[in-house]
């Protein structure tokens, strides 16, 4: 990108809330009722500015937060959301420079503290972003403060640069990347002098806020506070902490992909690690074995829960925490993907008064976000709904929810007798895993509950051979599972997408249709409108034959396994809709050479 100098001439002025208002009144975005609004929310900001005297205060004055307190509707009729990227955006038309939308995967930390310090970032709200062809690009808020820009040019004697980013990219780059890195480093020189203290055990932990980051004196505490921030701001669905030979790398999984955001000394791993495992109440002396918890935190006013695991490794202890927010589980299903004639089957499935709804694809494809979905649909008073899982992945407190535990004999098969005589009306399974499960599942979809569970199948179909390898009868699969197969291209086994962004699948293109594995075509309206359809259970036609056929040989003849196909059909099909379609072509015509 080619950013423009600022010019060093013009004169230094602040930012404040009218002369926003005045970048909004130009462009249309607010009217005349709304300017005047803004002038008297500008005059009280100004007198608080006056009496503010910490580093809070002055992030209370702020005049982008200001703004965005009022709420300010597009005036325009456009509904153009009135942010601090908008505003971002009209400062640098209005200055003549770039807006820059800072990437905080692709920032070089250590480049970062060797050219700017903390104190000054802070100060000037401004950030280092990059170099090219010799140049400092930084990223700034305030593009007219000049005076801020002459003496940073002498500090690092170097040329730069200036773009335009929205405050809460400089803010969230200074406050998470630079704070980790700066908590990290006083760590590593306390624990040189063998000076930390891990004894806090807490279940409940209520993350700081910057300010009271930096008044702390645990550093240890501070990195891990920074790092569970900068995962959620991030909108990471997984943690991943990696002891190498003479380090530990610490990686996010965002929208399916692993990033590695930073490298931390191995002494200090190793107390990072004590942080969290007590936390969430692991036993910090046991590092033979692997360990599990939970952990519960509160961001920007939500319960935020993590689902901890520790692996013994070659180098240490390899730790993953998994993400579970509140507003990707539990989600209206008009928000998970589905085309409408989908979203129309799959809530006539759910109504059903019995019955069995599996709902598959491969790990992180977003069987637990649909299950979690329409079970919050149909939760009511009026209704008694039980599940069982291994382990609980959200409390939800309109569920009645076990956990499986089977050092005392819990076990799902076990747990599902148990759950049939507390009156169900729908149970939940957390996975079909044995014959035992699969029985009591049937028999309690045969006794007129709804079950929903899932199964680790690559697509719908093979759920039914599933089923039948672990011992079901094929006329027990026709009377209690709910099939059908739908016309949704490539959307079987994709992530379900969510407003938030975290999700765990990659989404490549199928060379077949044309179009993104999982993703809907290009009517689907919303934030979820680039990810697949939801992962649902469903059957071809031709099951409705399971009722005639009364052996797996004859299942088998309708949809062969996998392995029987690759033998006899060669097919060229990259996603599971596309290679149900083709063989069921090349079934149909078999049939006729045949006759």
């Amino acid at each position: 990108m080619t950013v423009t100098p600022i010019a060093s001439h013009q004169k230094s002025r602040e930012i404040t809330v009218s002369y926003l208002g005045g970048l909004l009144f130009n462009a249309g975005f607010i009217d005349e009722k709304q300017r005047a609004e803004v002038d008297s929310v500008d005059k009280q900001v100004r007198a608080q500015a006056r009496s503010s005297k910490s580093r809070s205060d002055e992030d209370a004055t702020s005049p982008f937060k200001a703004l965005a307190a009022m709420n300010l509707t597009d005036a325009s009729g456009h509904g153009t959301r009135i942010d601090d990227f908008l505003l971002a955006r009209l400062i640098a038309e209005d200055a003549h420079l770039h807006f820059f939308k800072i990437d905080p995967l692709k920032l070089d930390v250590e480049m970062i503290e060797a050219k700017i310090s903390r104190p000054f970032a802070r100060k000037h709200r401004m950030v280092p972003v990059a170099v090219r062809d010799g140049k400092l690009v930084v990223s700034v808020i305030n593009p007219f403060d000049t005076v801020a820009f002459d003496s940073y040019q002498q500090m690092v004697k170097q040329e730069i640069e200036v773009v335009v980013s929205a405050e809460s990219d400089v803010m969230g780059v200074i406050n998470e990347q630079y704070g980790f890195r700066a908590s990290v480093t006083k760590a590593e020189r306390d624990l040189n002098r063998g000076a930390i203290d891990l004894s806090n055990l807490e279940q409940y932990v209520k993350l700081k806020s910057g300010a009271e980051i930096e008044a702390s004196d645990a550093h240890i505490v501070n990195a891990v506070d920074f790092l569970l921030q900068h995962a959620y701001d991030s909108r990471a669905s997984d943690i991943h902490i990696e002891p190498k030979r003479e380090h530990a790398n610490i990686r996010f999984r965002i929208d399916g992909v692993l990033h590695e955001i930073q490298r931390v000394p191995k002494l200090v791993n190793l107390a990072i690690t004590s942080r969290l495992k007590t936390m969430c109440r692991m036993d910090i002396a046991e590092k033979r074995r692997p360990q599990d918890g939970r952990i519960k935190t509160d961001h920007a006013g939500k319960e935020i829960e993590l689902r901890v695991s520790t692996l013994p490794t070659a180098f240490g202890e390899k730790m993953v925490m998994r993400i579970f927010d509140p507003d990707v589980m539990l989600r209206d299903l008009s928000g998970l993907g589905f085309y409408e004639d989908e979203l129309k089957i799959f809530n006539d499935w759910i109504q059903r008064p019995h019955g069995i709804i599996l709902v598959t694809g491969p790990t992180g494809s977003g069987k637990t976000v649909t299950l979690y979905s329409a079970l919050k649909t149909l939760a009511s008073p009026e209704i008694n709904i039980t599940t069982i899982e291994d382990p609980i992945e959200m409390v939800h407190e309109e569920f009645n929810q076990t956990s499986v535990q089977a050092k005392v004999g819990i076990t799902f098969g076990a747990a599902l007798r148990t759950i049939l005589r507390q009156d169900p009306d729908i149970i939940m399974v957390g996975e079909i895993r044995d014959a035992e499960t699969a029985e009591n599942a049937v028999q309690a979809a045969l006794t007129g509950h709804l079950v929903f569970s899932t199964l680790h199948t690559n697509d719908s179909a093979t759920s039914v051979t599933r089923l039948i390898d672990l011992g079901i009868q094929p006329f027990l699969i026709s009377s209690t599972l709910v099939a059908r197969w739908p016309n949704a291209s490539c959307g079987e086994s994709a992530k379900t997408a969510n407003a938030t962004g975290r999700s765990r699948m990659r989404k490549p293109a199928c060379s077949t249709c044309r179009l993104p594995k999982g993703s809907g075509s290009s009517s689907r309206k919303g934030p979820a409108a680039s990810a697949a359809a939801t992962p649902v259970t469903s059957a071809a036609p031709e099951f409705s034959r399971f009722s005639r056929s009364t052996t797996p040989s004859a299942i088998s003849s309708i949809v062969p396994k996998t392995s029987s196909r690759s033998r006899t059909w060669p097919s060229s099909a990259e996603c599971a809709p596309c290679d149900s379609r083709h063989y069921a072509s090349w079934l149909r015509g078999r049939r006729v050479s045949k006759k």
